[in-house]
């Protein structure tokens, strides 16, 4: 019995020995594998360093949202940003207005400073007529206005060859010349937008495609943007590329607080393709017929007509009849595409 007692107790303490000298082999090899895991690491992360050192493309980005990296503009060190609203008789308020609105209401964080001086520019002094009989006496000529970094062109009535001028000489030196509605015809009047893309008020499409060839025009678009050059889709559409432009200036943070303030919740600033219902002209019906010029809604007992292939066609007003019969084929064409053909059975 002893025997075996110390058989057991010799055994007991060899093998401790044996697992003593196991486990430094095993405690060797395990720290010898985790460096070289570590070491694998290391290179593979210098490896995807080298690689990846150029710029990294996102491929699933929303497309549709404005990227302000590219696109920002530097406000001055000192001083406002001087911003020139042009007018003339029968300028439409809202386009002017609302985009006044937003720059009016721009603050900077830290500042008590407003940044954005406004002032509005016309041929004379003479005062004006805008739409809905609002009367506005202009702060400048065009003659002696300040040389303004943003110009905003509402529609309006059709300008002389010295207001085209002075659009053209301004916007050598602007960080933005936009316009509102369908004072995209004024801004292409000046040439600037030749080869360019741009929009314009919805039920503008048909004649600013015909009289503008040389300007690509885009459906749907809440704003188009070339360098210098903004323009909007119509009315509230303004609002939405003012506060872009701050955004451009200030960054996304003011624009949105600016936006708050106003409690202005539209968000197409933020996205210049939201105008798609536009995209496509209201479908005109014999029991519904619109102008096939502007797509609003005409009485056919008392509106102006033309028959046309066979097929008739309202109008608003005898000048949009005149646009119409101008060049019938191509204002056609030029009013496509739209949700259905235009026009009414005899």
């Amino acid at each position: 019995m002893m025997i075996v007692v110390i058989a057991a107790t010799n055994l007991s303490s060899e093998n401790r020995i044996m697992n003593a000298r196991t486990m430094n082999r095993i405690e060797l090899v395990y720290r010898l594998t985790r460096f070289g895991f570590l070491l694998a690491l290391g290179v593979l992360a210098l490896s995807a360093l080298f690689v990846t050192g150029g710029p990294v493309k996102d491929d699933h980005s929303n497309r549709n949202e404005v990227t302000t990296d590219t696109t920002s503009l530097r406000p001055p060190d000192k001083g406002k940003i001087p911003v020139a609203f042009l007018i003339s008789d029968g300028a439409v308020v809202i386009d002017f207005c609302g985009p006044w609105e937003v720059f009016q209401d721009v603050m900077i964080p830290g500042s008590e400073v407003m940044p954005f001086r406004l002032y509005t520019v016309a041929e004379t002094k003479k005062p004006i007529r805008t739409s809905g009989g609002m009367q506005i006496v202009p702060d400048c000529t065009i003659q002696n206005a300040p040389p303004p970094k943003v110009i905003v062109i509402p529609a309006q009535s059709a300008p002389s060859p010295a207001v085209l001028e002075w659009i053209r000489k301004s916007s050598k030196t602007t960080d933005v010349t936009m316009s509102v509605c369908t004072g995209t015809f004024v801004l292409a009047k000046t040439g600037l937008l030749n080869g360019k893309s741009a929009t314009t008020y919805h039920g503008a499409f048909g004649r600013f495609a015909m009289q503008f060839p040389d300007v690509q025009l885009k459906r749907g678009a809440r704003f188009v943007e070339n360098g210098n050059l903004a323009t909007a889709g119509g009315l509230s559409s303004g609002i939405d590329l003012a506060l872009r432009v701050v955004e451009r200036y200030y960054g996304r943070e003011v624009a949105q607080k600016t936006a708050y303030n106003m409690e202005y919740q539209g968000e197409g600033w933020m996205n210049p393709d939201s105008n798609q219902t536009y995209a496509t002209s209201l479908m005109s019906t014999a029991e519904h017929p619109l102008c096939t010029v502007c797509g609003m809604d005409v009485d056919p007992k008392i509106a102006p007509k033309s028959v046309f292939k066979g097929a008739t066609y309202y109008f608003c007003s005898e000048d949009d009849k005149k646009t119409f019969d101008a060049a019938p084929d191509k204002f056609i064409t030029a009013v496509a595409p739209q949700s259905a053909v235009s026009g009414s059975s005899n």
